[in-house]
């Protein structure tokens, strides 16, 4: 029996300067750790990415470039110390929630190369990440045929939690784990999972989605697309410059 979601369980999330992983840098950051549904703790940054931060990613996020620069820690010691802090999660036993992981894990990976800092794996001794949970991984598992947007606001509203300061990073973070304890009550046969095996299950039914939308996608007209198979990281080009 896992009884995942009644242990520790640290939100994650970024918002960041654009939608592609490798290329976009972090604006803020935020974790915050909940045990027993009660929050125990919480940390964010404001980063000065280094780069100017497009208009339409400010007005989703609200943190200009002006801003950033004046206010933000250099995007190094940031990227540095979200990953120390998730890292040491994980090796205190939680489970770190993320909505989307595979793009916030993989930018904070694309991040940590970028400034020649050790890796989540060069951190974990080799492992590429502690176990994760993704809720909108799982969603589309366990409710494949569902209508409608999959955002994190959507699915907050299909589960019934509250998210009251969408696209900030706190308040994302602290949705992401009420989701995914949300899905556990709904579902029985991932509530009963263990970490490690939710982890493994989750592995594969991204694969399944991301094929799908591929074949989706070049049914559609575009004959070449492709969408990586791998979570929660996915694979970034040589050079994350």
């Amino acid at each position: 029996m896992g009884e995942w979601h009644r242990g520790e369980l640290v939100g994650f999330d970024l918002e960041t300067t654009g939608t592609e992983p490798g290329e976009s840098r972090i604006v803020t950051a935020a974790v915050v750790e909940v045990r027993d549904g009660e929050v125990r703790g919480r940390r964010g940054w404001l980063a000065d990415p280094g780069i100017p931060i497009p208009e339409q990613a400010s007005a989703i996020h609200g943190i200009s470039t002006e801003r950033a620069a004046a206010q933000g820690r250099p995007a190094r010691e940031v990227a540095d110390e979200v990953a120390r802090t998730l890292v040491e999660r994980w090796r205190g036993g939680a489970v770190v929630v993320a909505y989307n992981a595979a793009f916030d894990l993989t930018l904070l990976t694309a991040e940590l190369a970028r400034h020649g800092l050790p890796s989540l794996a060069d951190r974990l001794g080799g492992a590429a990440t502690g176990p994760v949970v993704d809720p909108l991984t799982i969603d589309r598992a366990v409710d494949r045929y569902r209508r409608g947007k999959r955002t994190l606001e959507a699915v907050c509203e299909v589960y019934g939690v509250a998210l009251d300061h969408a696209h900030d990073a706190g308040a994302d973070a602290l949705a992401a784990v009420r989701v995914a304890r949300a899905i556990a009550a709904r579902h029985p046969r991932v509530a009963e999972l263990t970490p490690a095996d939710l982890h493994a299950r989750q592995t594969t039914w991204y694969a399944h989605w991301a094929e799908n939308f591929q074949s989706y996608l070049r049914r559609q007209g575009t004959p070449d697309a492709v969408i990586d198979t791998s979570w929660p990281l996915r694979s970034l080009a040589p050079a994350a410059a």
